[in-house]
């Protein structure tokens, strides 16, 4: 055993353990997500990662909506098992229906290609100005290959998706990509060429949820 692997593994093992309080607590709290749209500053969409909830993202939607930019949620998307660009279609028509523009979406892992796929739409081309993208597979996951459900197998390297938006590069100046040193469910990582790319000082695909250079990034990027 290498110091490299017992420090990957306790961060794995610190990953689930945050995946799993946040879960628990998104399972029991009845918080609405109309309580976060207030707010006269930057307006912000939250797109949460396969399986998750938008309560998943709530320390991350306190803070920003303390901080006084509203903070809205795409109900429909429920816990994101919908394909990529069926999901991406849902989150445009969130924005032309409640006339967001120059929107800041903050994503999570499946949530930042939804995010993506959104921003190299002609239809919302004004409505997003940028994207803070936290553990995103842009070049998808060598796991997804040994994955049953078609919910996780969209995540292999050469789905049509993934392959189209890796073409699609114009957009990433306007994306802040932000990974650990580990991820756990992707193992090529997060970089994304053109990006701003924040690679923190810790691992994990969950729990980097919570790290305080996601606030900082988040702020300046809805400056």
């Amino acid at each position: 055993m290498t110091l490299q692997w017992l420090r990957n593994m306790s961060w794995w093992v610190a990953d689930y353990a945050y995946a799993l309080n946040w879960q628990a607590r998104a399972f029991v709290n009845t918080t609405s997500p109309r309580t976060f749209y207030s707010g006269d500053r930057t307006p912000i969409v939250v797109i949460p990662g396969i399986y998750e909830s938008w309560k998943f993202l709530q320390p991350l939607i306190t803070s920003m909506h303390d901080r006084g930019h509203p903070v809205h949620v795409v109900q429909p998307l429920h816990l994101n098992r919908r394909p990529i660009v069926e999901a991406a279609k849902h989150v445009t028509a969130y924005l032309v229906e409640n006339n967001l523009t120059g929107a800041i979406v903050v994503a999570h892992s499946k949530g930042g290609l939804i995010g993506k796929y959104v921003m190299v739409q002609p239809a919302a081309e004004h409505r997003v100005r940028g994207m803070l993208a936290i553990a995103v597979p842009f070049g998808g996951s060598l796991y997804a290959r040994y994955m049953l459900p078609p919910s996780l197998r969209i995540f292999s390297p050469r789905n049509t998706t993934i392959l189209a938006l890796d073409r699609e590069v114009t957009v990433n100046a306007r994306i802040v990509s932000v990974f650990g040193q580990f991820d756990p469910h992707i193992p090529g990582g997060s970089w994304l060429p053109g990006a701003k790319n924040v690679r923190l000082d810790t691992g994990g695909h969950f729990r980097i949820l919570a790290h305080p250079r996601v606030i900082a990034e988040l702020t300046l990027l809805a400056q």
